[in-house]
């Protein structure tokens, strides 16, 4: 009767630590999805910030663009007056000599 109820002891033992080990492995487990469930919507969160970051830049080059073709314009509108001008003057100058 000794050896049976060292068997058993043993038994009971061993199916215990594999039911120790399993509820422990299904602990560590829930425990790293959820840091890593944490760390993915860090990431997330800084991917968003990052997109709009981008979104404001692009709007703002895109108003540069549009205030160097303006600029671009208006030189072009005096380049011309100037050369008109110039045309003028040579006209008076021909006139005095």
């Amino acid at each position: 009767m000794n050896v049976d109820i060292t068997v058993v002891t043993s038994l009971v033992c061993t199916v215990g630590g594999f039911v120790l080990a399993w509820l422990v492995f299904g602990r560590n487990k829930t425990k790293d999805d959820k840091a890593e469930g944490a760390s993915i919507a860090t990431i997330t969160s800084d991917m968003g910030y990052i997109k709009s970051s981008v979104d404001g830049i692009d709007k703002k080059l895109e108003k540069q663009a549009d205030k160097h073709t303006d600029l671009l314009e208006r030189v072009c509108g005096v380049e011309e007056s100037a050369k008109q001008a110039h045309k003028r003057i040579d006209g008076l100058e021909g006139e005095i000599r």
